[in-house]
């Protein structure tokens, strides 16, 4: 009925005990912990180098290779969203402008 392989067991078992020592390590201690000033300058660019890791890729690739025409939807609705979000500061906004202008493009035109 369940068929679990032994060593993916293993795996996941010795994952979860790493992730939870590992985050406990800041409820053990005793003194307040703060972070050094390098680090705490370094997680500011955090967020926005995540984003781009994440959305670079999927917006200039497509099947793992680069785009080779400009008639791709996601660069349009790419420039929308930019647009928007500089204009009026609204994440919202920012996805509303942009599938506004991926839909009908990829959908409409087959892009």
């Amino acid at each position: 009925m369940l068929d679990v392989d032994p060593w993916n067991l293993l795996t996941f078992v010795l994952l979860g005990g790493v992730t939870v020592i590992t985050r406990g390590f800041f409820f053990l201690s005793n003194k307040p912990w703060t972070l050094p000033h390098w680090a705490q300058r370094g997680l500011q660019y955090a967020p926005i180098a995540a984003l781009a890791a994440v959305i670079g890729p999927e917006v200039l690739t497509t099947h793992g290779e680069l785009l080779r025409t400009w008639q791709d939807a996601r660069l349009f609705a790419t420039a929308a969203g930019v647009a928007w979000f500089w204009w009026r500061r609204s994440v919202l906004g920012t996805i509303v402008a942009g599938m506004t202008v991926y839909l009908p493009l990829h959908i409409g035109l087959g892009w």
